[in-house]
């Protein structure tokens, strides 16, 4: 914000109240010159029109979850940490991941971890939780794929579960359909020369991002191959080791 003064302005979209909360704090002193919505980037188009937003220079899409969701049990995203089986970007709204994992047909609920945790014992991870059904904490889903994976299948570093809390978080708030209705929005609303930026943080968001680029005509890529955190950045950060960075600009 501070380069971009003195006429620049800055629209930031996040679902969770939280997150929100803490960006009009930091932001504060830029006035109304910086907007923070709870909203879904989805809707990007319409909250643009809703603050007389036109063609834009710069719009950055950094995906997934943050530290603070990760970090604080009680939201149901932490494997290693006991939280409800929630999972959900915006707390007040959709269904919890308690109601995919103790109510999905077996079959379903493999068919889902399978596709969008790309998991390959996902099968036998299903007939576990199934098994174990009610499972009502994140410890409970933890101890069940634990349970299913075989021994050595992970790298000790990470771990097992988690391509089943990817999946299940995915699914509870269709983050892939976001992105998909969010990305040509974007393309629109950017002026000549303007720049999409993407931050994604696994294969099936960056397959979508290098897709989008590729076919949209009103965009060139910037970036042939995504850029990737340097040695140092994931030193300071572990969890930036999966982050890909692609980029387009407007014709």
């Amino acid at each position: 914000m501070t380069r971009s003064r003195p006429g620049g302005r800055l629209l930031g979209l996040d679902r969770d109240p939280a997150a929100i909360a803490r960006a009009r704090e930091r932001l504060a002193e830029f006035g109304e010159n910086a907007a923070s919505v709870q909203a879904n980037f989805d809707s990007l188009g319409e909250v643009a029109a809703a603050h007389d937003l036109g063609a834009v220079d710069g719009i950055l899409f950094d995906l997934g979850v943050s530290s603070f969701q990760l970090d604080e049990p009680e939201r149901g995203f932490a494997i290693r940490a006991d939280g409800p089986l929630d999972m959900r970007l915006d707390p007040t709204s959709g269904r919890p991941a308690a109601d995919l994992v103790n109510r999905l047909p077996e079959r379903e609920l493999a068919g889902l971890i399978r596709e969008l945790g790309e998991e390959r014992w996902a099968a036998r991870i299903a007939g576990f939780v199934v098994a174990r059904r009610p499972l009502r904490t994140t410890r409970d889903l933890a101890a069940a794929v634990e349970a299913a994976v075989p021994r050595g299948a992970w790298p000790r570093r990470i771990h097992p579960a988690t391509r089943t809390f990817q999946a299940l978080r995915i699914a509870v708030n269709d983050e892939l359909g976001s992105l998909e209705r969010a990305l040509p929005q974007a393309a629109l609303l950017l002026r000549p020369g303007g720049r999409l930026v993407v931050i994604s943080f696994h294969s099936l968001e960056d397959r979508i991002v290098k897709r989008f680029i590729r076919d949209e005509p009103s965009l060139k890529r910037i970036n042939p191959t995504p850029l990737t955190p340097s040695a140092a950045e994931t030193g300071r950060n572990r969890r930036a080791r999966s982050a890909r960075l692609r980029g387009a600009e407007k014709l």
